[in-house]
């Protein structure tokens, strides 16, 4: 049905649908600058479903090369974070020495992108954001939500939707090392979440002067009930509760609270595991105590800083009816960009599906309040915190063994990977940066590009080993019983589309093998 009504429409897409204070500065003074918000957003038209926007990501080939510096901290609790730099080679910038490769009187914007349920650094979308972000002349760091980009669990603690500590710790610390770099925060899907929970939590005291929420499930408990209705949803529901599953059991050695295992092992939707991993390691009564207290609806009020809020009506994962309308519109320092297609963290343009939809909106949101009046330049300089975290690793980099545990890599560098990669990327997303306006006039983006390549990394031999025997294992690396869920729910969406098609495609060839075959009068 969507192929039919772009069809229609001339694949020109449908209008963003903007939702804001009338009283908004947030609006006058950076969104109305932002000609990707006031456009149409149209998406891959041979990615007729939300499903296929959801789903085709997965399996994108065309995703920038980024390789990543690597630091890990302890928390209080004796959790472990991993925080991964992008490293941009940029010859305007001198070399510097470092752990992160960043020196601390930089005043280069920093970005924390907050990662998904069960993603990490290496997942598709986030290596588009950061490589993008990057090429704008931002630096970009991803904080790794606890056991997933290849670092063990150390405490036993498992992190969730409402794991605010983490990333209150991390943003401590990054303004503490670079207290004259503005600090900007993206969150993606459950890390959207955890990011609009934490700015409501924190009001002004926070160190973040702008963020970005994509994808949000808002509301958790309407979502658990959402993702239960159809058969569709279900499978999502299953695909998700079996990877969290494995999750949990990948790191069992290390989480003595947890003893009804037998219980935990037939875990096949996220309720289950919410309730007898989560519920049990958060202290929370029963599941639906703990998605009223972590869901991030309740927080969207109390932030203080420019917010933009990205979702899309037909998200298969995350209702519509959770998206807090009234919230948005009351607060003055958020401004929610709804689309009717897209799916989930989908929004997949172009013909080739070269690239995402929403990298663009926050590269071009971003870089334009990053030059406004909204930035508090005093709170940059003047927050103070409380619990800097401590740096437990001297290398940049960090090796997986069999077992889990992380071990440093040497400094020694190789041989640059992914130039060409990179480069094609580079030339590819100079086109998906321009935009046809309504006069049929193709407008530039008004960001600073500056072209990124990778930088000498550690040994690949060396890392090949222990990183393919971890694929299979970490969450974050897509079972193989997820994927053909997954697959057979974007079939049996476009059948009815491709069973109608495929009967004139062959009625057509037949004809003209006939007709060819036939004699001549």
């Amino acid at each position: 049905m969507y192929f039919i009504q772009e069809l229609f429409t001339g694949f020109r897409g449908k209008p963003v649908s903007l939702t804001f204070n009338s009283c908004c500065d947030l609006y006058q003074e950076v969104v109305s600058k932002c000609k990707i918000l006031h456009g149409r957003f149209s998406s891959t038209s041979w990615l007729c479903s939300p499903h296929l926007q959801t789903i085709f990501l997965q399996f994108f080939e065309r995703i920038p090369a980024c390789n990543y510096q690597r630091q890990i901290f302890k928390t209080t609790d004796g959790g472990t974070i991993a925080l991964d730099w992008l490293r941009n080679v940029d010859a305007k910038k001198p070399s510097t020495e470092g752990c992160d490769g960043i020196q601390s009187d930089d005043k280069t914007p920093i970005i924390v992108v907050i990662p998904g349920l069960t993603s990490d650094s290496n997942s598709a979308y986030v290596r588009h954001l950061a490589f993008k972000m990057a090429k704008s002349g931002w630096n970009v760091v991803v904080s790794n939500h606890r056991g997933l980009g290849g670092v063990s669990i150390t405490s036993d603690c498992l992190y969730n939707a409402g794991s605010t500590e983490d990333a209150r710790k991390v943003i401590d610390h990054l303004h503490t090392q670079y207290p004259q770099a503005p600090l900007f925060a993206v969150g993606t899907s459950i890390g959207a979440n955890v990011l609009v929970k934490y700015l409501g939590e924190e009001g002004v005291n926070t160190a973040i002067v702008g963020a970005v929420a994509v994808c949000s499930p808002w509301d958790l408990l309407i979502g658990d009930r959402f993702i239960k209705r159809r058969l569709v949803q279900r499978s999502y529901d299953r695909a998700l509760g079996i990877g969290l599953k494995d999750y949990a059991k990948l790191h069992r050695s290390i989480l003595p609270r947890l003893t009804d295992w037998e219980t935990i092992s037939k875990i096949c939707c996220i309720r289950d595991y919410d309730k007898h991993v989560t519920c049990v390691l958060a202290n929370f009564e029963t599941v639906d105590a703990y998605y009223r207290k972590v869901s991030c609806s309740s927080y969207i009020g109390n932030v203080r800083v420019p917010l933009l809020c990205i979702s899309a009506l037909d998200d298969p994962v995350c209702s519509r009816e959770t998206i807090p309308w009234d919230e948005c519109r009351a607060n003055k320092n958020v401004v929610l960009a709804t689309t009717q297609h897209g799916g989930h963290l989908g929004y997949l343009e172009g013909m080739t599906a070269k690239s995402l939809w929403w990298v663009r909106v926050v590269d071009e949101f971003l870089c334009a309040l990053n030059s406004s009046s909204l930035i508090c330049r005093e709170k940059i300089q003047n927050t103070t915190v409380d619990h800097p975290l401590k740096s437990i690793d001297q290398a940049p980099y960090v090796n997986i063994r069999e077992d889990g545990l992380v071990t440093a890599f040497s400094n020694e560098p190789s041989d640059e990977i992914g130039i060409e990669q990179n480069e094609q990327l580079v030339e590819n997303d100079k086109a998906g940066d321009s935009t046809m306006g309504d006069n049929g006039t193709v407008q530039q983006e008004q960001s600073a590009v500056t072209q990124v390549g990778p930088v000498p990394g550690p040994n690949i031999n060396a890392m090949i080993v222990p990183v393919k025997n971890c694929l299979n294992q970490l969450i974050s690396r897509r079972s193989k019983i997820s994927i053909w869920i997954l697959a057979c729910v974007a079939i049996t969406t476009t059948w009815p589309i491709l069973g109608s098609a495929l009967p004139l495609f062959f009625k057509k060839k037949l004809h003209n093998v006939f007709s060819s075959s036939s004699p001549k009068k």
